[in-house]
């Protein structure tokens, strides 16, 4: 059994900012017609900033969707033809205002799969240097440090919630053993 979809068809049906969403016509395998909706996402990276002492750089932000602060992992979209790697010393620089020796890729996400065409790229920075911060101008965002110990403590207390963070905290978790 193969379990392929074809598209057949399909229409934009909301152009945005940052997402466009697509209504397609699919085949399935017996021949039957059905709708898919597609959620259009240039992708993004996510960092895991770790220092010489195993203290992690987050940032707490608010996210529209949920009305709440989040603790994440600085993150960030990529632009129309840029490499992974490239936004992510570019969203380190941004939101923490570091550079790093080291950028170690933990694996790429597909944060959801059965409407979303997002993937997320996922680094661990080694080797920190200090330099200023430069967020977005709409940006606001608070920057803590945590261990990675307490960090992977809150993921197991489901009080990281932010899939990305999740990943990247028991995946540099396992990797610094």
């Amino acid at each position: 059994m193969k379990c392929i979809e074809k598209r057949l068809d399909g229409e934009t049906k909301y152009e945005g900012i940052i997402v466009n969403v697509r209504l397609d016509r699919a085949e399935l395998e017996n021949g039957r017609v059905v709708r898919r909706e597609v959620v259009e996402h240039p992708g993004g990276v996510g960092i895991l900033p770790v220092d010489e002492a195993g203290m992690c750089t987050m940032v707490r932000q608010f996210r529209y969707p949920f009305s709440r602060q989040l603790l994440e992992i600085p993150a960030g979209k990529l632009e129309k033809g840029e490499e992974a790697l490239s936004c992510a010393v570019r969203e380190l620089s941004e939101e923490t205002g570091y550079e790093a020796d080291e950028l170690v890729f933990l694996g790429k996400c597909l944060t959801s799969p059965g409407f979303s065409s997002e993937v997320l790229y996922l680094y661990m920075a080694r080797g920190l240097h200090q330099g200023k911060a430069h967020p977005d101008e709409d940006e606001f965002l608070n920057v803590e440090k945590h261990s990675l110990s307490e960090l992977k403590d809150m993921v197991m207390r489901n009080e990281i919630e932010d899939a990305k963070t999740v990943i990247a905290v028991l995946k540099a978790a396992e990797l610094m053993g």
